[in-house]
């Protein structure tokens, strides 16, 4: 197994006031302690542990800022972890760092800063079968009966298909330089990314009623989706509860504290 993935990890902060942040008084929601460490570091140690990943990069409008931290000043020293100034789209960032490091030609994991139960266990999960697919993207997803059997009271925005509904688990496989036009469509839809019938509607009339009156199956809509854009797009179902539960609300910092507890006892 080598390490020859870039793990990209965006940081920075959206447009306008992310209120999470503002509950825990942190400038950037990536640096909000969870068990007394900051979510960043907990998502970063993750992905330095795992043999699958060679380069950390971490994508933040300031990177002053989190490095003049005393539980964030290890980041400096580790050669595997590379800075880069983000803006505050998301999808450019990562398209800008994907251009940057393409002629490498690596392929690319990206996860998010707010994944603090991301491990090692997880991320090998993950790729192993994106890798199968052979796709140009493939895309992390959790079922909501593999959520809710153990966590019922967590509450997801579920994603409905044929066959079963979904949440995504904050994973992204690029396996080929060829993604720009999804991340260019990423970026005209990702102030509505908990709307997926806008983004099925950027597809055409049949997708969307597909989508709409859950006809498709999420295979067969990730599939025509990708066609639309010339790329082959597979989904990734993990049987891993855990890997859909990022921090959004209060309710689920609350939650990662106590599944973190649980494997420190």
């Amino acid at each position: 197994m080598s390490a020859d993935i870039t793990a990209l990890v965006p940081a920075g902060r959206r447009p306008g006031v992310d209120p999470l942040a503002a509950h825990f008084g942190a400038d950037f929601k990536a640096v909000i302690p969870i068990r007394g460490e900051p979510m960043v570091a907990h998502v970063v140690r993750a992905l330095l542990a795992s043999p699958r990943i060679g380069r950390v990069v971490i994508l933040t409008q300031e990177p002053d800022s989190f490095l003049r931290r005393p539980d964030l000043a290890w980041l400096a020293q580790d050669p595997r972890i590379v800075w880069r100034q983000s803006s505050d789209s998301v999808s450019a960032s990562v398209l800008g760092a994907i251009r940057a490091f393409g002629a490498e030609k690596t392929p690319f994991l990206l996860t998010t800063a707010d994944h603090p139960l991301l491990t090692p266990d997880m991320i090998d999960a993950f790729v192993s079968q994106a890798q199968r697919e052979q796709a140009d993207i493939a895309v992390g997803f959790v079922e909501s009966r593999t959520l809710l059997a153990k966590y019922p009271e967590n509450k997801r925005t579920w994603l409905k298909f044929r066959g079963g509904w979904y949440s995504g688990a904050n994973l992204f496989y690029f396996g080929s330089p060829r993604v720009a036009p999804a991340l260019t469509l990423w970026r005209e839809v990702e102030q509505d990314r908990k709307k997926v019938w806008k983004l099925f509607a950027k597809f055409g009339p049949w997708l969307f009623v597909q989508a709409l009156l859950r006809i498709a199956s999420l295979r067969g809509a990730l599939a025509s989706a990708g066609r639309r854009l010339g790329l082959k797009v597979a989904p990734v179902v993990l049987d891993i509860p855990e890997a859909c539960i990022d921090v959004d609300k209060v309710a689920d910092f609350h939650l990662v504290e106590k599944i973190l507890a649980g494997h420190h006892q």
